[in-house]
């Protein structure tokens, strides 16, 4: 049971640690001092300031199994490290996120290392500090943060942080930064805990779609009766059966942790990934790919050879660890048909808010899907005889799969259109694409024409006629999205076409859009003016929620009725790509830190903007306060319920008024 209890300590970690909201905190500021003790020895003072209730963990943790332990790289020309970097004694106590004894600091902590400099030295030395920051409730990513310290000019005192800006550069960073009232304790709406669920049925629905493919279900009986006769005893092969399908799971989820490693070097870069214009047209030159694959074309896979090498491991090692390469190899030989569902489920989860987590939740779904046939025919493998026969019925899933993987590549195409403002996949001619790739669908479907691994003389069962009658629904449905009408909104795949305001027809643009501000300076010289407050709306052009919002909440009549008339809405898109007049772009200095991030786009500037007034990166985000910055609600995040939002609308302005 040893294996057992290894593995589900790795999975409490992955959800514990990582299941974090899409907020964001700067509760730890770190700074540096260096005092002389002779000619060429220094020692370093590095000062972490935290916030209450947060803490950060100290350098020397036992085992593997707790937080990150806080570390410290010094990176310059020509200097040589005395001893470790001492840290002070620390609590050592039971902390309830990981539910052990570990040794944490709080308030103010001082780190000192002693260096020594050599003739090829050269200023400034920059500390790279990484730490872990955890409260009793949650921990937010692992993050990193640079300091640079000036050695030269100075005697005995301690030297201050010299850093690089121009008069330009403080005052930008200046006016950025809002005095917020009433700024203590914001949350981001529960709603986004609950899509994370939501990602995790459509990781598990994908995983399911997987097993029907011709390069997984056919392993399950053969698998599962290899389990079965391995061993000496039934008990045993079931016990390895079940230890197998687990290491399934996890194997799906270690995928994700690359993008955790990301997101805590920082909280914005996954953001910036997703909505980059290439990455998505590299997505849909991908997806293409995989869908002309699973046309049967020609087969993506990975060399052989790494099969091969999992599978001589898992037969050599035995035991817990035979079986744990023995899932391995079922990953990398199904990569095949499992690779394109996983380019989906990925694509899908970077162009959405939350970014890594999303992940993480996704490629869990998708991993207990596959696993669970093999942990169920374990048990009660005489229910083997009842699966149907592989066959012709899988290359008819790979066909379809191939279709809606075309529909997708169109969704990371126009997540490119949207941001750049090409103009060239208005929401017509998406939605008309569509329409031809689901007719496509439907006439294969009904054996009209075939693809290079279909039999000739296959016979169409009820099924595919089925299957067909549904798309041909479908298509129905989607017909009013390409026409100037009323009901063009297609409220059941919000999110996946762009906006309604992104139309070929004037008429649909001014009936939708709600009038609104794309500058924070512009929009609150307007509140000024009219005596309103600001409904700020931080948005982005390749934001899934964002449109789900306008087109489900914000067009019922009662909030479109406040939005359009009791308000100043400025949407500020955290993603736009369009670079800011050079004599606005500037280098920006976090508040009571070292930290700096160069700021060149708008969407640079609004997603700083949002990050450093409101302790939160995600979208969509709503805050609604009046021109002096008192906060009239606190703010949220996506919040489907319409009843729901029209409250804290109503509410908000009522405050107002007051």
């Amino acid at each position: 049971m040893n294996y057992i209890k290894k593995v589900l300590v790795f999975l409490s970690l992955i959800f514990g640690i990582f299941t974090i909201t899409a907020q964001v905190s700067n509760p730890v500021i770190w700074s540096a001092s260096a005092s002389k003790i002779t000619e060429n020895e220094y020692e370093l003072d590095i000062v972490a300031t935290i916030e209450h209730p947060w803490h950060i963990y100290s350098q020397h943790l036992e085992g593997n199994e707790g937080p990150i332990p806080t570390s410290f790289t010094f990176q310059a020309e020509g200097i040589e490290l005395k001893g470790k970097t001492i840290e002070p004694k620390g609590i050592t106590g039971y902390d309830k996120t990981f539910e052990m004894e570990i040794t944490y600091h709080e308030g103010e902590v001082h780190f000192k290392q002693k260096i020594r400099t050599l003739p090829s030295f050269k200023n400034p030395i920059n500390i790279v500090t990484f730490s872990m920051v955890c409260n009793d409730e949650a921990c937010l990513p692992p993050e990193e943060k640079e300091i640079l310290v000036n050695l030269s000019g100075f005697g005995e005192a301690s030297t201050n942080i010299v850093v690089d800006l121009t008069e330009k550069d403080a005052l930008l960073s200046k006016e950025l930064t809002l005095d917020i009232k009433s700024s203590q304790g914001f949350e981001i709406s529960k709603t986004a805990s609950k899509s994370l669920w939501n990602l995790f049925f459509l990781g598990f629905i994908g995983g399911f779609i997987a097993l029907l493919t011709p390069c997984v279900f056919p392993m399950i009986p053969l698998t599962v009766s290899f389990f079965s006769q391995s061993s000496g005893n039934s008990k045993a092969g079931i016990f390895k059966a079940l230890l197998y399908g687990l290491f399934i799971v996890v194997t799906y989820m270690l995928v994700s942790v690359p993008f955790h490693l990301l997101d805590s070097v920082n909280p914005d870069l996954l953001n910036n990934v997703s909505t980059n214009t290439w990455l998505n047209v590299t997505f849909f030159v991908v997806f293409i790919v995989f869908a002309i694959s699973f046309f049967g074309y020609f087969e993506i896979a990975l060399p052989s050879k790494w099969g091969n090498a999992m599978d001589v491991k898992a037969t050599s090692l035995g035991g817990g660890l035979g079986v744990f390469f023995m899932a391995l190899t079922l990953v990398l030989v199904s990569f095949s048909c499992t690779g394109p569902i996983l380019g989906s489920l990925l694509g899908g989860s970077l162009t959405n808010d939350g970014g890594a987590i999303q992940l993480t939740y996704g490629l869990s779904g998708f991993g207990l899907a596959l696993a669970l046939p093999f942990a169920f025919f374990a048990l009660f493998p005489n229910l083997l005889k009842k699966l149907p026969k592989s066959g012709g019925w899988m290359t008819t899933v790979k066909v379809v799969l191939g279709f809606i993987e075309i529909a997708f590549a169109l969704k990371f195409l126009s997540n490119a259109d949207l941001v750049e403002h090409w103009g060239f996949l208005k929401r017509e001619i998406f939605v008309g694409l569509w329409i031809i790739i689901a007719l496509g669908l439907a006439v294969y479907l009904l054996g009209w024409f075939r693809f290079p691994h279909d039999s000739a003389n296959q016979k169409i069962s009820i099924t595919r006629k089925s299957l067909a009658l549904i798309v041909i629904v479908f298509v129905i449905y989607l017909v009013p999205g390409v026409l100037k009408t009323k009901e063009a909104n297609l409220k059941l795949l919000s999110g996946f076409p762009p906006p309604m305001v992104y139309s070929i027809y004037p008429e649909q643009v001014k009936h939708f859009k709600a009038h609104s501000f794309t500058n924070f300076e512009e929009g609150l010289l307007e509140a000024k003016k009219s005596n309103k407050p600001l409904l700020i709306d931080f948005t982005g052009w390749a934001c899934v929620n964002c449109r789900k919002m306008e087109e489900h909440v914000w067009s019922v009549p009662n909030i479109k009725k406040i939005i359009d008339n009791d308000v100043v809405l400025i949407s500020l898109y955290v993603d736009d790509r369009k670079p800011l007049p050079k004599e606005k772009q500037f280098v920006f200095k976090y508040p009571g830190s070292n930290s700096t991030k160069k700021i060149k786009t708008i969407g640079d500037k609004w997603a700083t903007f949002q990050t450093i007034n409101f302790k939160n990166n995600s979208q969509p985000y709503y805050v609604l306060m009046d021109t002096n910055f008192n906060l009239l609600q606190k703010p949220i995040g996506n919040t489907p319920n319409a009843e729901k939002y029209y409250q804290w609308l109503k509410d908000g302005i009522q405050g107002f008024k007051k």
